[in-house]
């Protein structure tokens, strides 16, 4: 039985990991619940899965919740809430699935407080990889991703020497928009940008799939997952997403994890880890799948490969300062305040303003963090 407390119960990291828990029965035990504001979602969670506590981000819900909770679960609200069920006591495993920053300090007190730690959130390792890392090195804590890029490469190297390691090949789907032009790209809309052509995600990882700052984001954090040199991670795109990543090695062979695009593969390995178990999941037919194509991205159509390589290649704030403008790049492009290329503009213009500092710790981080969403607001 694993205990585990999940925060970003609601999106779809979140409700995937939820039919995990269902498919491991007896095995996976949800003591918290976390999710940002939606306090019906919540309730109906509560009720099912009969947590110890549940969180809520947005504190102005919290009273409203903690009325239509069932006798004995108990109610925390804001950052200290999510802290408080990320350092739970009866917790195995902490999964965090937040989207953006909020997920950053429960991470950290989940490792100070010796849980095994599950990353499906990009800005943790993105914003904080250094520090992360070290903490968990300090604590003898284990960080399992739950990307299913990352999870593919985790599985690619267990029992592999790190020296035997080439490089690292992240696979992307390349988007809805791989074969239009970089004129058409000037007027794409973000209904446009929301038809992923192979998963089903939230509206600001599935923008980010659209312009690749997702796989941007992935490399800074595949980076210091696995302990290499930005030099040696790279992006093939693969539109079928049936491979989920590579490794290569010295010698020149490559092993690759492949299975059916669905978020339950890497969620339940992070939770069985290092066993596997049966589930509901279709097994994959080969006899069935199409042609598996890759491709080099365009990096003159897809800038944020580039912006992301430089990011972390600079380390200190500067991934921090990336992320964070896109992250107002986004809702202002989805809000028709800015152009589809004006995405990956506003970053590399933030970017360029930006003077790096090499923190330790996360005050810096958390204000660059600020300074760049100020500066990317004035932009948008």
């Amino acid at each position: 039985m694993k205990n585990v407390v999940l925060l970003g119960c609601t999106g779809s990291i979140g409700q995937s990991t939820l039919k995990v828990a269902a498919d491991l029965n007896g095995q996976m035990r949800l003591v918290g619940l976390a999710a940002r504001s939606s306090v019906d979602a919540l309730e109906r969670q509560a009720r099912e899965w009969k947590p110890k506590a549940v969180a809520i981000y947005d504190e102005k819900h919290c009273a409203t919740l903690k009325d239509r909770l069932p006798a004995g679960v108990k109610c925390h609200a804001g950052l200290d809430g999510l802290v408080e069920l990320a350092t739970m006591p009866e917790a195995d495993i902490v999964l965090v699935a937040i989207v953006g920053t909020a997920g950053l300090q429960p991470a950290l007190a989940a490792i100070r407080a010796g849980k095994t730690l599950a990353i499906a959130s990009k800005e943790i390792l993105v914003m904080a990889g250094e520090i992360v890392m070290r903490e968990a090195r300090k604590h003898g804590v284990k960080v399992l991703p739950v990307d299913s890029e990352h999870s593919a490469i985790f599985q690619c190297l267990e029992g592999r020497h790190p020296d035997d390691v080439r490089r690292l090949l992240l696979t992307a789907s390349g988007g809805p928009f791989r074969k239009k032009t970089k004129a058409e790209l000037a007027h794409v809309t973000a209904a446009d940008a929301l038809r992923h052509p192979t998963w089903n995600m939230g509206n600001k990882i599935t923008i980010d799939s659209s312009t690749l700052f997702n796989k941007g984001l992935e490399m800074i954090e595949a980076r210091w997952l696995f302990g290499l040199g930005m030099d040696r991670v790279d992006v093939v795109v693969h539109p079928q997403s049936i491979v989920h990543s590579m490794v290569e090695f010295l010698d020149g062979s490559v092993l690759a994890q492949l299975s059916v695009p669905d978020m339950r593969y890497p969620i339940q390995y992070a939770i069985t880890h290092p066993r596997r178990q049966p589930n509901t999941i279709p097994f994959t037919d080969f006899t069935k799948l199409p042609p598996l194509t890759f491709e080099t991205p365009d990096a003159e159509k897809f800038p944020a490969l580039r912006l992301a390589r430089e990011a972390g290649t600079t380390g200190g704030t500067m991934p921090a300062v990336m992320n964070a403008a896109n992250e107002i790049a986004v809702p202002a492009f989805m809000n028709g305040k800015i152009r589809f290329p004006q995405i990956w503009e506003t970053v590399g213009k933030v970017m360029s303003r930006h003077q790096t500092v090499h923190a330790r710790t996360l005050e810096p981080i958390i204000e660059a963090d600020r300074w760049a969403r100020e500066e990317a607001a004035k932009l948008c």
